[in-house]
């Protein structure tokens, strides 16, 4: 199990620590597998700095979109992908 360190911005994060978001959409250029840790570190895009603010959570389920052949050529590029989540 690995622990995977990204950056999340103000608005992101505070959807996250309220629990009304329980997601991230990320690019596919790191490895992600169910049972590691995510470390969210708030960071201030004015600022350039981390603001000390951190959320942990283990990742459940990750869905790479890559393989996935459900639209046409272009089509996700064009229209872009939304993630729908439930409880």
């Amino acid at each position: 199990m690995a622990t995977i360190e990204k950056k999340s911005w103000p608005e992101q994060f505070k959807l996250i620590q309220s629990g009304k978001k329980n997601f991230d959409l990320r690019l596919n250029d790191f490895r992600c597998n169910p049972g590691d840790t995510l470390v969210l570190r708030e960071w201030n895009p004015k600022t350039k700095r981390y603001t000390g603010k951190e959320l942990k959570r283990k990742v459940s389920y990750v869905m790479k979109t890559k393989s996935l052949k459900f639209w046409k050529a272009g089509e996700a590029q064009e229209k872009g992908l939304q993630v729908i989540t439930w409880k």
